[in-house]
This record gives structure tokens, C-alpha cells and sequence, in this order.
């Protein structure tokens, strides 16, 4: 049985055979030894294979050591001894080595230099086997697993939220549409319009953009719930922070109010960030000192002052301030750059939507630390916030983290079925497309909050990537659904 090289790389030299599979990611040779450098996934770090001709092992001979190239996938079996370079404690001398899939020199895209990340997103079938990206899906991974450990230890049910929905959680209405109706001559009502009760659902249907008005209906049984899983928006949005398809973790916890929301929400940043630093060590220094490289490519003023593993540090060690939104909007009215008009979008008056800008000046220049903004107006917030008691605001919370902003938004949740209704009116949601929503009000009603992280923003951070698609396997996004 072959080891992973993960495992190979925590043992010590020996007498004992061992196998290991993976691909090339470069050789050198000098005179009839070949040192070859294999990778096969599971750590960022390479096995040198140590290959001698003049051996005379069986198997090991100038026409197989010829297929040893740059991405052709190797079975080689030896003795660990201590590497006799830097870099690694041992390497394998090897005794055989066979090459099930050879991959030609000339045509293989993937050749021993750096690539920019825009072509690797061009041969996504391929961008795995290389450093950045395999580092980047091993964190994510781990996040994966951690974020289903927080919840499952402290009590949460995951809940399948459908994926095909007749709701729009958001009351945006960039939606998907999901049918089985001919492309050409649709059923069609009087007024012109497309018949969907012939549609395969009976009604008009979409891919979902979140799961929480479900999650809420599990909660008001099982107490405590999240969903994870994949949502979608029809937004023609091609900026490096937007994808069509991305995965969204979203608990909703009964009998909670927005404190006990943000609570839950900053415990959960902190323990995703420690897990990662804790767990993700080879990868994220790689990431961190790739980052740090990028960043004296930056113009003075855009360069940040942590490095990544530090910004993790940094958000992991600190409690999070908290700030009402009226107070963060004086803030940013008096500061200095928008004073003196740096800021792209002015900061004015009360009511506008906090920019990305706004966000990273309150967390990396005002309070120098994470930051929770609460009770925003509720023109600019979703019709199932809570409206406050000044009727003018909703308990809702955001929070912001370095060089990111915004990563986790939400709220308390509005129990009380008559403003429900009239928030639900005023955003011109049908009420019968959510009587079940409105249901769970007239049953047994109570407190309840809940939040959504959206899972590649959290990746972004993690990791230290500037841009959404680089971050999840095969992105998908306008005009782009390759793979």
C-alpha cells in the first residue's frame, strides 16, 4: 500500500520499501542521476526522489526516466534516507519507478515558472496541480470541516435547504429560472404572459440565493440549525468580488436576540480563523509570504501593513468593537479622507449603503480592530429584519474584518406577523409566494436571529486572494461556465 506524502515526509530514514504515487512537478539531472521532485496533493510540500541508472534496478532505465517530465504521473518505491540537500529532512532513493501517464513537454501547460492567475483560470481543469491552488483547496477543505464542527459541538442540526425554490429570500428578483418549458412557444395566458402552472412545479421556480426563510422554519422546531450549501444569483456582476454560484453557511437559532446573534457570529470568525492557522500551517505560509510579494507590487498607499498570517492573528486575538450604524456614519462624515474628498463615494448623509471603502477605513484605520455595525435603516436592509422600536432602523449587524470588509451579515429576526406583512408589502412580495414564512408567525412565534457567511468571501480572507474565482473550483459567473 502507497503512503501519501504527507505521511512520507514525518518519517524517518529506514530500510523498509516505500511507495508513493503522484506527479512531477520538475527534474534536474546530473551525469545518470535524475532528482525528481513529486507532488501528489496532500501538503504543499514536494518528495525529492533520488533516481540512479547506473543502480541497475529493474525498471529504472533511460527510455522510462525519458517520461519523467513535468506533470507525467509516477509509482516509485525506495528507502527513505536523510536528504543530503536543504528543504527536506529525506527523500526517497529510488528502487523502482514506473510512469502509468506521461504528459508531453511540448504541449503541457503547466511548465516549471509562475503563470498568472488569469491563465490558470483559463486551464481550470489543471490549476489544482500547482502550488497556489493546491494550498488554496487544502484551506478550503478545513474550513469546510471546521465550520461543521463549531456547529455539530454546540448542539446545531444541518438542515438541506432546497436548492429549487418558489420564494426570492432577498426581494431582489435576480433569480435563475427553473423550467421545463419549451424554448420556443411557451404556454401562454391571456395578457401574453408565460403559463407556468403547465410548468413541470406547477408555478414559476428558481435556484435559490439563500436558505435562511427555510432554516427558519427548522429552527422553530429544532431550536438550533444551519444550512450550508450552495446558492445562486442572476446578477451580471463581473467584479472580483461577485460569482453567479457560491456556497453559503447561514445558522438561525431560536429564542435569540441580536447580542446573542453577534456573539454567536464573532465566536464562529474567530474559531474558523484559529482552526486555519492552527491546522493549515504549510499553506498558509506559503499564501502569506505569496502575498507579501504581491503586496510591494502595490502603490504605497493601497500596500497593508499586516501580513496574512498576521491579519488572521490579528482578527483571531481581538474582541470585535461594536458600533451602531448612526455612530459609524459620524465617523466616516468627520474623518480626514472624506474631508478631503478621498473617498469614491462621499460620505454625506444618514441612509446611504456602506462601501467596501467605508468598511476597511472603520476596521484598519479608525478602531484598528474588527468591527460589528448594528441597526441600520431599514430602506437599505431585507424585509425579515426586525424593525426597531424608532421604527426608522432594523436590528441587523455586519461584520468587518481587515482587508476584506463586510464578511458576515444579519440580523434579528421580525416575529411579529403584522410587520412582517407590511415589510413583505412594501418590498412587493406576494404574500402567497411565503404564507408558510408567515405561518411560522402565527404559530407559536418567538425571538430568533441568524446570520449568513458567504463561504468564498471567507476563503478570500482566509487565504489572502484578491479575486472570488480563485478561490472555489470551478466558478461560475457571466458569460463563464467552463468545466
Amino acid at each position: 500500500m502507497s503512503l501519501s506524502i504527507s505521511q512520507v515526509l514525518t518519517l524517518s530514514p529506514s530500510d523498509e520499501i516505500v511507495t508513493v504515487n503522484g506527479w512531477v512537478r520538475t527534474k534536474r539531472s546530473s551525469k545518470n542521476v535524475a532528482f525528481v521532485a513529486m507532488n501528489d496533493g496532500s501538503t504543499i510540500r514536494n518528495l525529492q526522489l533520488v533516481v540512479d541508472i547506473d543502480k541497475g534496478y529493474e525498471g529504472i532505465t533511460e527510455e522510462v526516466m525519458a517520461q519523467v517530465t513535468t506533470g507525467a504521473s509516477v509509482i516509485a518505491s525506495g528507502k527513505l534516507v536523510a536528504s543530503q540537500g536543504s528543504g527536506q529532512a529525506v527523500e526517497l532513493l529510488c528502487e523502482s519507478i514506473t510512469v502509468p501517464g506521461i504528459a508531453d513537454p511540448d504541449e503541457y501547460p503547466l511548465q516549471p515558472k509562475k503563470h498568472s492567475l488569469e491563465f490558470l483560470r483559463e486551464i481550470g481543469h489543471l490549476r489544482f496541480r500547482t502550488n497556489v491552488f493546491g494550498a488554496i483547496f487544502r484551506v478550503r477543505h478545513a474550513m469546510t470541516f471546521a465550520i461543521h464542527k463549531f456547529f455539530n459541538d454546540r448542539g446545531f442540526f444541518n438542515i438541506h435547504s432546497p436548492i429549487i425554490t418558489g420564494s426570492d429570500a432577498e426581494g431582489a428578483g435576480e433569480m435563475f429560472r427553473v423550467t421545463t418549458l419549451p424554448e420556443k412557444n411557451p404556454p401562454l395566458l391571456d395578457d401574453g404572459t408565460v403559463d407556468f402552472s403547465k410548468d413541470f412545479f406547477g408555478k414559476a421556480t428558481n435556484l435559490t440565493v439563500s436558505g435562511q426563510l427555510e432554516a427558519e422554519l427548522a429552527a422553530m422546531a429544532l431550536g438550533k440549525v444551519y444550512t450550508f450549501g450552495p446558492t445562486f444569483r442572476a446578477e451580471n456582476s463581473n467584479t472580483s468580488r461577485h460569482l453567479s454560484e457560491f456556497w453559503m453557511i447561514e445558522p438561525e437559532v431560536a429564542f435569540a436576540d441580536l447580542t446573542d446573534n453577534m456573539n454567536l457570529a464573532e465566536e464562529f470568525l474567530k474559531y474558523l480563523i484559529a482552526y486555519a492557522l492552527e491546522n493549515c500551517v504549510d499553506d498558509l505560509d506559503f499564501l502569506s509570504k505569496r502575498n507579501a510579494e504581491e503586496n510591494k507590487l502595490k502603490p504605497q498607499a493601497e500596500r497593508e501593513d499586516m501580513t496574512l498570517v498576521e491579519k488572521l492573528e490579528f482578527v483571531s486575538n481581538n474582541s470585535f468593537e461594536r458600533v451602531t450604524y448612526t455612530e459609524a456614519v459620524e465617523i466616516l462624515k468627520n474623518c480626514t479622507p472624506n474631508k478631503k474628498k478621498k473617498f469614491q463615494y462621499p460620505v454625506e448623509n444618514w441612509g446611504i449603503d456602506l462601501q467596501s471603502e467605508h468598511e476597511r477605513y472603520l476596521v484598519e484605520k479608525h478602531f484598528k480592530k474588527p468591527v460589528i455595525v448594528t441597526d441600520y435603516p431599514k430602506e437599505i436592509k431585507s424585509f425579515y429584519m426586525r424593525v426597531n422600536p424608532d421604527g426608522k432602523t432594523v436590528a441587523a449587524m455586519d461584520i468587518l474584518v481587515p482587508g476584506a470588509g463586510e464578511i458576515i451579515g444579519g440580523s434579528q429576526r421580525e416575529e411579529r406577523l403584522e410587520i412582517l406583512q407590511k415589510r413583505a408589502e412594501e418590498f412587493k412580495i406576494p404574500p402567497e409566494s411565503i404564507w408558510w414564512y408567515l405561518d411560522i408567525r402565527k404559530y407559536g412565534s418567538v425571538v430568533h436571529s441568524g446570520f449568513g457567511l458567504g463561504f468564498e468571501r471567507l476563503l478570500m480572507f482566509v487565504t489572502g486572494m484578491n479575486n472570488v474565482r480563485d478561490v472555489i473550483p470551478f466558478p461560475r459567473a457571466p458569460k463563464s461556465a467552463e468545466f
